[in-house]
């Protein structure tokens, strides 16, 4: 058995109600829902100005015998440092955050919702808050134009001046921020996270871990634990699966998901290519104790058979380490 809670990520369910999906997670078992800060599930607004919103959300999934343990924000987090910002944003922006447009003003506001974000948390009782940073470097990565060490140096920096501000407030509110480990974000692999925690060192900044971002990269996420297990303050459960026939590529060629002729895909977890035996005993090694939050974005399976599905494989593999040497028993007094 393990003391880590099994929970849903609402993110990719935020069309449907947060009363009917809590009921639907409650009968299927979960322990908890992570909630996403879209659709109606949490409203990040509503919990800074209303005293009353964060505990009539938590008494709704108290209700059917669910707990929360951390939030999301990535669609705010994501215009924080991203260059360019465009269409895309604006797309999935609270409109509040969007504004008019100008790009350095949706970046402020962006950064003023992060903040408030580690105040929701803490009225709603969490002390963990996921998500993206975005970045003003990531659309150089193909290196041409060719770009200089300087131009690096400086987006590392551009995150630093940037998120340090926000950050200061999670530490005031007692809530720490985890990066989710992504491409398109200011840390995307090994190397790059690396280099992200040198640079921040802030006491507020963690990692989610979610190793289909790396296995796709082919980058193992156990070795990710081994170098960077010491920062992971959440766990997402999510699989990938590689299919390099010689055609397929691991940049996905503009295709969409499910495309066979993608190089890899997300699945549900347990349908992929990832070792979840070898994270789950790293995780042990690291002890990390938080919540293991599944997360749905496998389009070749029904998000109604694979949550189910998903939490019960979790559990199967989600056994703590013994507390003792098997070979203890061989010297036992007789």
């Amino acid at each position: 058995m393990s003391r880590r809670p099994v929970t849903l990520f609402t993110g990719q369910w935020a069309d449907m109600p947060i009363d009917e999906l809590a009921a639907k997670a409650g009968q299927w078992g979960y322990d908890g829902l992570e909630l996403a800060c879209w659709g109606d599930h949490f409203n990040v607004r509503q919990a800074v100005t209303d005293p009353g919103y964060a505990k009539r959300q938590r008494a709704l999934l108290e209700r059917h015998g669910l707990g929360v343990w951390a939030i999301s924000n990535h669609l705010a987090g994501q215009a924080v440092c991203d260059v360019p910002l465009d269409h895309r944003h604006r797309d999935v922006l609270p409109p509040h955050v969007w504004g008019d447009g100008e790009p350095e003003g949706v970046r402020a506001r962006a950064a003023d919702e992060m903040a408030d974000t580690a105040r929701a948390a803490a009225a709603l009782g969490v002390t963990r808050v996921n998500g993206f940073t975005g970045s003003s470097i990531w659309y150089m990565l193909a290196g041409f134009p060719p770009v200089s060490a300087e131009t690096i140096d400086a987006g590392f920096d551009d995150f630093v001046e940037r998120w340090t501000p926000i950050l200061d407030v999670f530490q005031a509110e007692g809530v720490v921020f985890g990066l989710e480990i992504h491409p398109a974000e200011i840390a995307y692999d090994y190397w790059t996270t690396e280099r992200t925690l040198a640079a921040m060192q802030h006491p507020a900044f963690g990692i989610n871990f979610d190793p289909s971002h790396l296995h796709w990269q082919q980058v193992d996420p156990v070795a990710f634990l081994e170098g960077h297990g010491g920062r992971v303050t959440h766990v997402h459960c999510k699989d990938a699966t590689r299919r390099l026939d010689g055609r397929n590529g691991i940049i996905a060629s503009h295709l969409p998901f499910g495309d066979p002729r993608r190089g890899w895909d997300f699945r549900t977890v347990g349908r992929g290519g990832i070792d979840w035996e070898e994270i789950m005993r790293a995780l042990n090694r690291i002890g990390y104790d938080g919540p293991l939050s599944v997360e749905w974005e496998d389009v070749g399976l029904d998000r109604e058979t694979a949550a189910p599905e998903a939490l019960r494989y979790v559990r199967s593999v989600a056994a703590e380490a013994s507390d003792r040497q098997f070979d203890a028993a061989f010297s036992a007094t007789r």
